[in-house]
């Protein structure tokens, strides 16, 4: 049987983004799957000031000193998505948009069975879900169609929810609204971290999006149509939600 193949797009995240990174290049089987290429596009697919700007009024003075320090150390130290990659011989597809039709053509040529997207900061338009052979499928870091949306972890833990879902379907033209193909629950401290839920749930859901690719892979998977009536959808926080989120007990950093 021939090797899965795959083709990623995410965002520069040397923070989070990576941690999923860390751990798929480390546990996906080679003797399965074969990484056709990457897509590393800037976070929230805007200019790093209006990155910087969002994240000051999200975490405030104090912790967006402390993230810009991490941020600091891992550039010093060189780490990246990008340089993961470039160190397992993975393909770099550098893009200004995964819609462009030159980058289209490029992903056609590459001929990847299935698109995953991991935190890709764009919508995916019909020209490049339909670029891949099989399908194209995100993992998203809440429950679906419930936690549709931006931030889905802050969400839900401002929201009280016990357990974080992360869920990997399909991607459609409508955001977050394609089919479940595989979810995982992690659990909510009733006083918890959002980095910390976080971190972890960007670690574990490697092992997660490697058994649905498994499944797709060998035809056994069996996707569960979303009820979108029930369907909700958030945006980036204001100032006024985090302050709700740390009377709750809960911290960002």
């Amino acid at each position: 049987m021939s090797k899965l193949r795959v083709l990623l797009v995410t965002e520069d995240d040397p923070l989070y983004v990576i941690r999923f990174f860390e751990a798929f290049f480390e546990q996906y089987p080679r003797d399965e799957f074969e990484i056709v290429g990457i897509t590393v596009a800037r976070a929230f697919h805007e200019p790093l000031w209006k990155t910087m700007r969002r994240m000051w009024r999200f975490y405030g003075p104090i912790d967006f000193l402390r993230l810009c320090a991490r941020f600091t150390i891992v550039k010093l130290c060189r780490r990246s998505i990008e340089s993961l990659a470039i160190q397992r011989g993975v393909q770099l597809m550098p893009t200004a948009s995964v819609n462009d039709p030159s980058y289209i053509e490029r992903v056609k040529a590459l001929a990847p069975d299935v698109i995953v997207s991991v935190a890709a900061p764009e919508i995916f338009r019909a020209e490049i879900l339909n670029a891949a052979r099989l399908r194209c499928v995100n993992i998203h870091s809440g429950r679906l169609p419930k936690y549709r949306g931006m931030m889905p972890n802050f969400w839900q833990m401002l929201h009280g929810e016990s357990h974080a879902v992360v869920t990997v379907h399909e991607m459609v033209p409508k955001l977050d609204a394609g089919a479940v193909l595989g979810t995982l629950e992690f659990e909510i401290r009733q006083r918890d971290n959002l980095d910390r839920v976080i971190t972890k749930t960007k670690h574990t859901r490697a092992a997660l999006m490697i058994d649905v690719l498994r499944q797709l892979a060998n035809g056994s998977l069996k996707p569960r149509p979303l009820d979108m009536t029930q369907a909700g959808y958030f945006k980036f926080p204001t100032a006024a939600d985090v302050k709700t989120f740390r009377r709750r007990g809960h911290r960002l950093l």
